[in-house]
């Protein structure tokens, strides 16, 4: 009803745009980014609704959530096309879609980066949790048409989503994949792929770094596909992003010690993140400083300390915004799953100090 009323109260505004949802449990907030700057170089207005940060236009303002109360949905959609924007990109979380906030919104893109443990404190399973990111791909009754899907076939889920719709697949491994990685180059500015399309070859010499990271280009170039951008213009948007706010960002301060930051808050994603950062090391020591949310999924937390303890040299546990729960009890369920591998375990519960530790 809120969904509704909103509408109506601003114009329905949402009919003016064209919406392109990105959904999944990682990835959401570099592959909007790369959305964003492909559309941009394509020479269309956008707006943007995500994790980091809500943009209409130039304004720019700190986001309350991954995906806002529809009320405030609306009200940016309305901002958005007084602006001039003719499409929108939105970060599309789990929770916005069970609650339905996003009610009612016809969307002609949807984009699935992949599905792994979390948020499971809210969806009980992982089932209920794939049900909720399924809606965004097959509306229920009065949601509209279902929209065009690019969707990651190196993913269990995502093999599963697209069996169920009528997707155009991406994948680094998966060979039925109608995007398909076929090269992938590391280097020290980025990534270097090559990229088969139903339309033929595209080169990208991306900034980003990571398998993960060519996964949610990939994503992005699927998604022009169904768009029906220009390659070139797509190529364009995405090597002219030079990297995205809190996602493997790196913090250059000279001295031979490489600084990154990551909002990786899964198992999946601490992984991704310690494989890709022993590739930049050579010799080198990878030392990890990490913690896990309260009142948040607990069972993730001791396989994020298994993962920790098995991939880098150092892990030191620290914490990560408890809301209302104890730090340290937060801390040793954490540790409880860091009970072996190679690294040596250090606790510092407080995150200045763990950082100057590091």
């Amino acid at each position: 009803a809120l969904a509704e009323a909103s509408a109506a109260v601003f114009g329905d505004p949402a009919q003016s745009l064209e919406l392109i949802g990105v959904t999944g449990t990682n990835g959401k907030t570099t592959t909007a980014y790369l959305v964003d700057a492909a559309l941009a170089a394509s020479g269309i207005e956008i707006g943007s609704v995500g994790t980091v940060e809500y943009r209409v236009g130039a304004r720019l303002a700190e986001a309350s959530r991954t995906t806002p109360e529809s009320s405030d949905l609306h009200a940016l959609f309305r901002e958005m096309v007084d602006a001039g924007c003719s499409h929108a990109v939105l970060e599309v979380s789990s929770h916005a879609l069970s609650l339905k906030r996003v009610h009612g919104l016809r969307f002609g893109v949807a984009i699935f980066t992949n599905l792994t443990r979390d948020h499971l404190d809210y969806h009980g399973d992982m089932e209920s949790y794939y049900a909720a990111k399924r809606r965004l791909f097959l509306r229920p009754d009065g949601e509209g048409a279902n929209p065009g899907a690019a969707v990651n076939l190196d993913d269990a889920h995502g093999r599963r989503l697209a069996a169920e719709t009528d997707a155009i697949g991406f994948g680094l491994d998966a060979r039925d994949a109608a995007v398909l990685v076929r090269d992938l180059v590391p280097s020290g500015t980025g990534t270097g792929l090559v990229i088969q399309t139903p339309r033929g070859r595209v080169e990208v010499e991306s900034r980003l770094r990571g398998r993960f990271n060519a996964s949610n280009v990939a994503g992005v170039v699927a998604a022009g596909e169904v768009l029906g951008l220009v390659q070139e213009d797509v190529v364009r948007g995405i090597e002219g992003v030079r990297g995205v706010p809190g996602r493997f960002e790196a913090v250059d301060e000279g001295g031979p010690v490489q600084v990154i930051v990551d909002y990786a808050h899964t198992p999946d994603s601490l992984e991704n993140v310690l494989r890709t950062a022993r590739t930049l090391v050579g010799g080198g020591r990878v030392l990890v400083v990490f913690g896990c949310g309260g009142d948040r999924d607990r069972g993730k937390r001791a396989q994020m300390g298994a993962a920790a303890r098995a991939l880098a040299d150092v892990a030191i546990v620290t914490s990560d915004n408890p809301r209302g729960e104890d730090p340290d009890a937060i801390i040793a369920e954490i540790v409880a799953g860091a009970d072996r591998g190679p690294a040596e375990l250090l606790v510092e519960a407080d995150r200045r100090g763990a950082i100057a530790m590091a």
